[in-house]
């Protein structure tokens, strides 16, 4: 079974593999640094909206990152 705590470490490892800043994604999304601060600790997920342009930030699959593959 998939849970959140899954979905939330393969985002923390894609971003974590991209090179990108907090900063820099949070440029590149709209929002703000914070607001990536709490995805990667697992305090929010991000809406589907933003999942969809983080996923094409990183060159990842929505369906990787949400363990469907």
């Amino acid at each position: 079974m998939i849970t959140l705590n899954d979905i939330h470490l393969r985002l923390c490892e894609c971003i974590r593999e991209s090179g990108c800043t907090q900063t820099h994604l949070a440029e590149l999304l709209g929002i703000s640094s914070a607001t990536i601060s709490h995805y990667l600790r697992g305090d929010k997920f991000p809406a589907l909206d933003t999942l969809t342009d983080l996923c094409r930030i990183l060159d990842v699959s929505p369906a990787y990152i949400l363990c469907f593959e």
